[in-house]
């Protein structure tokens, strides 16, 4: 047997990271059917998993060379920017108090102090701790281990005291006892420590043959659906303390649930509301917020048989395609989605087979990996590698749920394939182009993503492209305009195609804000 550690290293935080992940991947369904509070709504498992594998996905992209005390920081921040869910935002929390004890020392008698910073700073981070939750969980961790000891002992004890502190929750907690479950983000707490054990020792964590969140796996969902406000609110926030501080009495006014977790200027904000406009306002007033997350809360149904998830250029758009059905995913200006976004939007989908429209050729492979990763839980993917938005719009046109899945798969390659695609943007420098030397501020059409026509005016150049495209014939065109468009440029190319080519017509869809200004489809 390999001896065990004194002391934490880089490489063993990096290895507790994976494992950690791979406890919550194991255990999220059983967790998720658990969740009774603070909210009946069968995702803590899902949040939990989201959380650690943001944490993960920053630990795997850190310098080969980073010390433990950079990889414990990196891991606690890439949970905080990553964090889901009321368990995630605690979670998150709990690791960034470990990681600040941590930088100091890495040894049994330092993890000891970790834990117990960690647990008082994410109770304070809770606007109204309650008893028989993740955050009981948490002190007895630390509670069992206080008298520190070598590496793995102080690992052993915290494990052991979060195991048995989860098994009294449903004696502290109303709602757990009625549905005769445990906590679920304490369960997943208990994961997150097991794997720091096994990571240690080489061994598995010793648990019960039938763990207590095995007992009423149905009655969850249940028990307490329906009571509560009806939106969970989460952002980033970038801010000062003062600032947080304010929001922290506002949100609390708003509503429930409230943990605001982070600092040194960028925190996670959590809360419950029924107005979730006026808790995003909170936030503008106190900073600025992004990554905004609105979740109404509702009783998760049976999976759906069958579902499209496209990512799209614009809100306008995306809307447009939320309307026909698909679950969408807003590509904004500069910020590419990354594959654990694109797959979180197939789980969003919540359905056993998934159509996957990602309309651009730069997030082939990231809608790949989102595919796999899809497909290693249990998910049916079919990708159909559209490259434009317009080629999405023509697949989702013809999709029909009814069909078996490979005829409808089939039927949406093909009207993607059929759909030559253009799209019209403006040049940001001088550059040089398969079309010649453009100057910034040049509007470049671009045809089948190569440069064919340079311009000086948006409505001019559309024109042309139009009619290139238009020359090796077509029945459809579509026209996908943005906000910031001339507002008679839609009506001026339908037009010019109702009166240049008599046999031809014409659909315009307004993308809204932060798509390109044009984007057209010939089938």
């Amino acid at each position: 047997m390999p001896r065990a550690p004194q002391t934490l290293d880089a490489e063993t935080v990096r290895s507790w990271c994976a494992g950690a992940l791979a406890a919550l991947g194991r255990e999220r369904a059983e967790i998720d059917a658990i969740n009774v509070y603070p909210v009946a709504d069968g995702d803590t498992g899902t949040n939990l998993y989201l959380t650690v594998e943001s944490a993960a996905r920053a630990v795997d992209a850190a310098d080969a060379a980073a010390d433990v005390a950079e990889i414990i920081r990196i891991m606690a921040h890439g949970a905080l920017l990553g964090a889901r869910g009321n368990s995630g935002t605690i979670l998150s929390q709990l690791l960034r108090g470990m990681a600040v004890v941590l930088a100091e020392g890495a040894d049994g008698d330092h993890l000891a102090r970790a834990l117990a910073n960690a647990a008082g700073q994410a109770r304070q981070a809770v606007a109204h701790p309650v008893e028989g939750t993740l955050l009981t969980v948490a002190d007895a961790a630390a509670g069992a281990c206080a008298a520190g000891g070598d590496l793995v002992t102080v690992a052993e004890r915290a494990y052991e005291g979060a195991r048995a502190a989860l098994d009294a929750t449903p004696g502290q907690l109303d709602a757990l006892r009625r549905a005769g479950v445990v906590d679920a983000g304490g369960a997943g707490l208990v994961a997150v420590l097991g794997a720091l054990l096994e990571t240690l020792t080489g061994e598995a964590a010793d648990r019960p043959a039938e763990p207590a969140w095995h007992h009423h796996p149905t009655l969850a969902v249940d028990c307490a659906a329906g009571t509560g406000p009806a939106y969970e609110v989460i952002y980033l926030l970038e801010a000062g303390d003062e600032a947080v501080d304010r929001l922290r009495g506002r949100l609390d006014a708003l509503g429930e649930s409230l943990v605001v977790v982070g600092g040194d200027g960028l925190w996670n904000v959590h809360v419950h509301v029924d107005d979730a406009g006026a808790a995003v306002e909170a936030g503008v007033e106190a900073g600025r917020p992004y990554r905004i997350r609105v979740t109404h809360f509702e009783s998760r149904p049976e999976p759906a048989e069958r579902a499209v998830v496209a990512v799209l250029p614009g809100e306008g758009l995306a809307g447009l395609c939320t309307e026909a059905g698909a679950t969408t995913l807003v590509a904004r200006p500069g910020e590419t989605p990354t594959a654990a976004e694109l797959t979180e939007a197939i789980r969003r989908a919540h359905a056993r087979e998934i159509v996957l429209l990602p309309n651009d050729t730069e997030l082939r492979e990231i809608a790949a990996e989102a595919a796999e990763h899809a497909r290693r839980e249990g998910i049916r993917v079919a990708l159909i590698p559209t490259r434009a938005a317009v080629q999405g719009i023509a697949a989702l046109a013809v999709h029909e749920p009814e069909r078996r899945f490979d005829e409808d798969v089939v039927a949406m390659t093909a009207a993607a394939g059929a759909t030559r695609y253009a799209e019209l943007g403006v040049a940001a420098r001088q550059s040089f182009t398969s079309a010649g030397v453009c100057q910034a501020g040049d509007v470049l059409g671009l045809i089948e993503g190569d440069v064919a026509v340079i311009g000086r005016d948006l409505t001019a150049t559309a024109v042309t492209v139009l009619d290139r495209m238009l020359s090796a014939g077509g029945e459809l065109v579509t026209v996908v305009v943005a906000a910031d468009t001339p507002d008679d440029l839609a009506d001026t190319l339908e037009r010019h195609v109702r009166t240049t080519y008599l046999a031809v017509d014409t659909t315009v869809y307004h993308a809204g804000e932060g798509a390109p200004p044009l984007l057209i489809g010939v089938e």
